[in-house]
């Protein structure tokens, strides 16, 4: 992957990309200043993290067919104490949900890996939040609930064992296509709620039976070096998400690999026609994935859909392969949407469209509201591009969507479809925007 991202640096297009990179590391697109926690990205070492519980000292025993929940809470609930680390050693330690406690981290060792149950009676419901909507859920493997500083790390797997609820999900789909996400009861692979100062580094999150990684409420969140993955075949692992963002300020997403059934990064915050008024959402305000590479996908970077405001997000230095899309931003027709603010700079790679903004109308219900909710796309920019697509363009909006100022610079594209209609934004500019071959003006 550093060949690849070495290669990407020194290859785009670009026109002026080393000075642009100087200056966009320095402001966020609405031009302010970029805190200089985005630019510290040190890995946390074990000892830093206090008194090592390695699970196999404190009764689990190292049995792959054992489900181990409770042997291992005891030892997450005797460690926030005093502080400490729980260690998961080499071999494979199945469990139910976890929860994880102020002053307790979790490392999983390289040839470690925690697995989770594939039955879901481990994973009792509770207040939680999911698809924009607070309500009882069933439990993470990996739950953390106002544990600021929470720590994962070690360069082991932390594993969902999804098959069984991938197949459930896809024979309920069967029975009824227009089947929600929530008919079939799945657990998340990890659940981190207002907790503040969380860095997860180097861990393998596979598998998930639904979203991979789930961050509602936090600020100042670091996921560096991650490998995030579940399949697309042979069984489809629905709903995967890699990285789903909820209402949360500050989040670097840095060194990573996703390939997941689902959107790689989705930004969330909240559904509904009065969805800007629930006090349980909120907006996701200076997000920055960088140096990342993408495997297969519905989109490295999606807005919605759930979500009421989102701002300042950066997607740069990016190598893009297999994704459906690169950024879309789903305008869902019932619930207030604001997404401004936006770069998606120096990503080289091949997708099935480059950009998508068209209606996002699953589940489509006004709950009465009579008339309809608007929704908008502010400042968006996509420079220093050199992609090959099916749709470089795959704008299709209604007339609650209204677009303005985007820009187009410094485009290298090959596009089988190379159709452009400027005329749907209100402010529209481009900069030397070759596809294939020819300039767009």
């Amino acid at each position: 992957m550093k060949k690849i991202l070495l290669a990407l640096a020194c290859s785009m297009v670009g026109l002026g990309k080393i000075n642009a990179q100087k200056n966009t590391k320095q402001l966020f697109p609405d031009g302010t200043p970029i805190s200089s926690w985005f630019m510290v990205n040190k890995k946390i070492t074990l000892p830093q993290l206090g008194k090592a519980y390695v699970i196999t000292d404190y009764g689990v025993k190292n049995d792959s067919t054992l489900v181990q929940t409770e042997a291992i809470q005891k030892i997450i609930d005797m460690a926030t104490e005093k502080g400490g680390v729980i260690v998961i050693p080499q071999g494979t330690f199945l469990s139910g949900a976890l929860f994880f406690k102020p002053k307790t981290h979790l490392h999983v060792v390289e040839g470690g890996k925690l697995k989770g149950s594939d039955n879901i009676e481990d994973y009792p419901k509770l207040p939680s939040r999911m698809e924009g909507q607070s309500l009882d859920y069933f439990t993470a493997l990996v739950n953390a609930y106002q544990v600021d500083g929470f720590t994962i790390s070690g360069k082991g797997t932390i594993d969902g064992n999804g098959l069984k609820y991938w197949q459930a999900f896809w024979q309920r789909r069967k029975e009824n296509p227009n089947c929600t996400n929530l008919e079939v009861s799945r657990p998340r692979l990890i659940f981190i709620w207002k907790s503040n100062k969380v860095q997860i580094q180097d861990v393998k999150l596979h598998n998930s039976g639904f979203w991979t990684t789930h961050l509602y409420q936090c600020n100042n969140v670091k996921i560096l070096d991650a490998h995030i993955f579940s399949p697309e075949k042979p069984v489809k692992a629905p709903s995967t998400d890699a990285i789903d963002i909820d209402a949360c300020t500050n989040v670097l997403v840095k060194g990573c690999y996703l390939s997941v059934n689902d959107d790689a990064i989705a930004l969330k915050g909240g559904k509904g026609p009065w969805a800007d008024k629930v006090p349980n959402n909120g907006a996701n305000k200076n997000i920055i994935i960088e140096d990342c590479e993408f495997g297969f996908c519905h989109s490295a970077v999606t807005c919605g859909s759930e979500a009421i405001h989102i701002r300042n997000i950066i997607m740069r230095n990016c190598y893009v392969n297999e994704a459906t899309r690169v950024l879309w931003l789903k305008m869902r027709p019932d619930t207030p949407q604001l997404y401004e603010f936006i770069l998606v700079e120096n990503v080289k790679g091949n997708a099935h469209s480059l950009l998508y903004v068209k209606p996002w109308k699953q589940f489509f219900d006004l709950q009465g509201r009579k008339d309809v909710p608007l929704s908008y796309s502010d400042h968006v920019t996509l420079k220093n591009i050199e992609v090959k697509c099916d749709i470089f363009y795959d704008v299709a909006i209604s007339e609650y969507d209204k677009l303005s100022n985007f820009t187009f610079e410094n485009f290298k594209v090959e596009s089988k479809n190379p159709a452009f209609d400027k005329s749907v934004v209100k402010g529209f500019t481009l900069k030397n925007v070759i596809v294939n071959g020819a300039a767009i003006k």
